[in-house]
């Protein structure tokens, strides 16, 4: 992102973060995401979110996603509140189980980054 006459470009955070797939949901969680609802999408990046990808090694997922807002807490709120957002989480959620290393108020468990290269 760049900056204009005057402007400071925000600098683009990145996030990694960890969850567990739990087995016996594994085929609907992949269908769900293979036909991803358009208004979701929209909600993402609606909200600052670029380059969002999910991966999946065995039973655990690993989210990528790069934030290009100014008010993070404030996006990740507004899209909590967004309410086919929320219809979404009620069938993904079950699907999904937290890792050992989960922190309060994180669904997802967020990983430190520790090396990145432009």
């Amino acid at each position: 992102m760049s900056a204009t006459s005057g402007e400071k470009a925000t600098p683009v955070r990145r996030f990694g973060k960890l969850i567990t797939l739990r087995p016996e949901h594994r085929e609907e969680y992949l269908r769900l995401h293979a036909e991803a609802w358009p208004e979701v999408l929209a909600t993402i990046t609606a909200c600052n979110l670029r380059n969002y990808s999910i991966f999946l090694e065995g039973e655990v997922l690993f989210s990528y996603v790069e934030y290009i807002g100014d008010d993070y807490a404030a996006d990740m709120a507004k899209m909590a509140a967004d309410p086919v957002t929320q219809r979404w989480w009620r069938l993904t959620d079950p699907c999904q189980e937290q890792t050992e290393g989960a922190v309060p108020g994180e669904w997802w468990t967020p990983m430190r980054e520790v090396f990145h290269h432009d």
